[in-house]
C-alpha cells in the first residue's frame, strides 16, 4: 500500500483462488449453490449454533433478525449507544423506536446496570422492549452472563451484534458456568455477523445470523430471499429482500475460515505487543478487557486523554501509518440524536479518548515496531 501500514487487511486470500474457480466453472455464482450451503454449515460449526444463515452484509444481518423476531412501527429496540450507526439504522428501517443505552467501563460493551435501570423504568411505563441488540466492541465480548440474565428476566429477547467478533469466546473462568467455552454470537436469541473487507475474516462483503431457534433460522431465511413461497412460482408472501450471500462471496469466505484460530492468535500476539510496547507510558491503556472473556483482538485499540488522542490519530496517518478513531456514539448521529439515552454518558467520553491501531494478522514485527515508535513519540513528544 505504498509504505502504508494498513489498519486491517485480509489474510490467506489465496486459498481461495481453488473454490473461487470450481465456483466459476460450474457456474453457480449467485445465491445459488452448495457452495453457501457450505458455508453456513462450516459456520455454525464454528460458532456452536444450529443455524447460520449467510447474508450480504452485517447491516441486513441485523435487520433480518429484528425482522424475524416480528420488530415493527411503534415497537421499541434497545441499543447499545458505543457502536457503529448500522446496529442502530435497521431498526429505523422497520419502523420502530430507537433507545441508545450506555457503555460499560470493561469492555465498553453495554452496562448492565444501564440495561436494567431501563428495563425498569420502561416497565414502570407499561412499555417493553420489543429487542436488545448488544455489541461487543471491537471483537471484544460484552458481560453477556449478565446482560442475557437481564433479558431473561423481562422477558425480552437478546440480539448479539457480533459483526467484529468472530472467535471471540467466554473463557473457563466466566461467572457463571452456561457460558463457559460458548463462542460469542451463540447466546442471544440470534447472533449477527459482518464479513466486511476489513473483518476477521472477508467475504468481500458479507455477513451471517445465527440462532439455534429452528422457527427463528426459517424465518431468516425466508425473508432475506424476498419472502419467496416454495414450490410456488413468483408467489411472495409478505414484503421480504434481496440479502443472500452469493455463492462467490461464500468461496471467498470459507477458505478463510478454515484459518480463522491462526488469525485470532495472530492479532492476540499483535494486542500483546503493544500491551508491552506502552506499558510505562502514563495514562495510556489498552481496551479494558474482563478477565474470563478471550476477544478476537479484532483491533487493538489505544485509550489516551481526548487532547492527546487526536493529536495521535494525526501523527499516525501523517507517518503513513493508518488508524481510526472509535465510532461516534449513535446518540451523537444526526439520524438518531432524538433517541431516548440511558446512562451517565460514558460512551461519548470513551469515543473520544480512543485510537484504534493497526491490527492485521500479517503484520510484520517491523511494522508493527514503526507503529509503536510513532505512538511512543507523540505521547511523550521524544523523537524515536
Amino acid at each position: 500500500m505504498n509504505g502504508c501500514i494498513p489498519l486491517s487487511e485480509p489474510s490467506g486470500l489465496e486459498h481461495a483462488l481453488e473454490l473461487i474457480r470450481d465456483c466459476l466453472h460450474s457456474s453457480y455464482v449467485s445465491s445459488v449453490g452448495p457452495l453457501v450451503d457450505r458455508f453456513e454449515e462450516e459456520f455454525a460449526r464454528t460458532v456452536g449454533t444450529r443455524f447460520a444463515v449467510a447474508t450480504n452484509s452485517g447491516t441486513a444481518a441485523i435487520h433480518l433478525a429484528l425482522a424475524a423476531l416480528g420488530v415493527g412501527a411503534g415497537d421499541l429496540v434497545l441499543c447499545a449507544d458505543l457502536s457503529f450507526i448500522a446496529t442502530a439504522n435497521p431498526v429505523a428501517y422497520l419502523g420502530a423506536d430507537i433507545g441508545l443505552l450506555d457503555c460499560a467501563s470493561t469492555g465498553w460493551g453495554v452496562d448492565p446496570s444501564v440495561l436494567e435501570t431501563a428495563l425498569a423504568q420502561l416497565d414502570r411505563e407499561g412499555r417493553r422492549p420489543r429487542a436488545v441488540v448488544v455489541t461487543h466492541v471491537l471483537g471484544e465480548p460484552a458481560d453477556l452472563p449478565a446482560l442475557s440474565d437481564c433479558c431473561e428476566r423481562w422477558g425480552v429477547p437478546l440480539v448479539e451484534d457480533a459483526a467484529a467478533a468472530l472467535g471471540s469466546r467466554y473463557g473457563q473462568t466466566a461467572p457463571s458456568a452456561a457460558f463457559r467455552g460458548r463462542s460469542v454470537g451463540s447466546v442471544g436469541a440470534l447472533g449477527c455477523f459482518s464479513l466486511n473487507g476489513n473483518k476477521i475474516i472477508t467475504a468481500g462483503g458479507g455477513g451471517v445470523v445465527t440462532t439455534d431457534d429452528p422457527e427463528l433460522a426459517a424465518r431468516v431465511r425466508h425473508l432475506s430471499t424476498q419472502a419467496k413461497v416454495k414450490g410456488a412460482d413468483f408467489l411472495h408472501d409478505r414484503v421480504g429482500f434481496n440479502y443472500r450471500m452469493t455463492s462467490l462471496a461464500a468461496a471467498l469466505a470459507l477458505s478463510q475460515l478454515a484459518q480463522l484460530d491462526e488469525f485470532v492468535s495472530a492479532r492476540r500476539r499483535i494486542r500483546e505487543r503493544y500491551a508491552a510496547a506502552i506499558a510505562d507510558l502514563p495514562d495510556c491503556n489498552l481496551q479494558p478487557r474482563f478477565a474470563w472473556a478471550e476477544g478476537n483482538a479484532w483491533l487493538t485499540a489505544l485509550e489516551v486523554d481526548p487532547g492527546r488522542a487526536d493529536r495521535l490519530l494525526r501523527d499516525l496517518r501523517a507517518a503513513k501509518i493508518q488508524a481510526r478513531p472509535l465510532w461516534r456514539p449513535i446518540s451523537c448521529q444526526p439520524p438518531h440524536r432524538g433517541s431516548r439515552v440511558w446512562g451517565s454518558g460514558r460512551a461519548q467520553a470513551v469515543a473520544q479518548r480512543v485510537v484504534c491501531l493497526p491490527s492485521s494478522a500479517r503484520l510484520s514485527p517491523q511494522d508493527q515496531s514503526r507503529v509503536t515508535a510513532r505512538i511512543r513519540s507523540s505521547l511523550t513528544g521524544v523523537d524515536p
